[in-house]
């Protein structure tokens, strides 16, 4: 499997797992099933979000090394081994967000307790049992560890952008007459990653949104920031089968194949 493809599944199975814990805390926000998770339920969904996030940041800063044309030493060097990188990248990826994950599991019961269990259980007549404070370098940790991917998507996607776009206009300002094919395909990429920066920003802006209003889950501003976070991966899967030519292909075929089997 090409390094890309490879990237692509990676990031397609995470999202399909981050988008099933997040339907089934629907369900449980909706009082549709009974909740009653053990804390290891917080740390597969940190696991999961924050592996979605890293694979989603790969996959800018690989767009960002083969489509940037940044004459630099360190950016060429990089740009010809980015395809050996990536599957190291994403297997470190994985270790690391096991390993953190697991280094929160001793505080993510705790920490349910404190946020989501009155939450979700506003009539819950149990006391629950005096909990100690959480230390300030688990908080720490967390958020370099929800900091840094963001970081680093900024910076590739950005660089891209910018590139693209100079690179775009030169293109434009030479060419006589109407557009030939290419400029229309570089506006095409640049409106794919620009849709592309916008969501993963958005979904940030969401999420701390979501934990600021944690005591008014019910709020229907609460629901709507929860709905726009599911929704980024949904919508940035569409646009990047879109704006790829083997997966739009694909996609078609998958239809196709499905009418076919009515």
């Amino acid at each position: 499997m090409l390094p890309f493809d490879l990237l692509l599944c990676c990031l397609a199975t995470s999202r399909i797992c981050l988008q099933i814990a997040m339907f089934y805390f629907n369900l449980a926000l909706l009082s549709l099933i009974e909740f009653s998770p053990p804390g290891g339920y917080f740390v597969i969904f940190l696991f999961i979000y924050e592996s979605e996030l890293w694979l989603a940041t790969w996959l800018s800063v690989f767009y960002c090394t083969k489509i940037s044309p940044i004459a630099h030493p360190l950016f060429f060097w990089l740009k010809l081994r980015i395809s050996k990188l990536v599957p190291w990248l994403i297997l470190g990826t994985l270790l690391c967000t096991s390993l953190t994950s697991v280094f929160h599991r001793k505080y993510a019961w705790i920490l349910f307790q404190k946020t989501w269990w009155n939450l979700l259980f506003p009539n819950a007549t149990t006391e629950v049992r005096e909990i100690k404070e959480i230390p300030v370098l688990q908080f720490v940790i967390l958020f370099i560890e929800l900091f840094l991917p963001l970081v680093i998507f900024l910076i590739s996607a950005l660089l891209l952008i910018f590139s693209l776009g100079r690179h775009t206009r030169q293109m434009i300002s030479t060419a006589m007459g109407t557009r030939p094919p290419s400029v229309r395909v570089h506006i095409s990429a640049l409106w794919s990653f620009l849709s592309f920066l916008v969501l993963y920003v958005s979904q940030y802006m969401m999420a701390a949104l979501v934990f600021s209003q944690m005591f008014n889950i019910r709020n229907l501003s609460f629901l709507f920031c929860l709905l726009l976070v599911g929704l980024y991966p949904s919508v940035h899967s569409i646009v990047l089968i879109l704006g790829n030519p083997k997966l739009k292909q694909n996609a078609k075929k998958f239809l196709l194949h499905g009418k076919c089997c009515q």
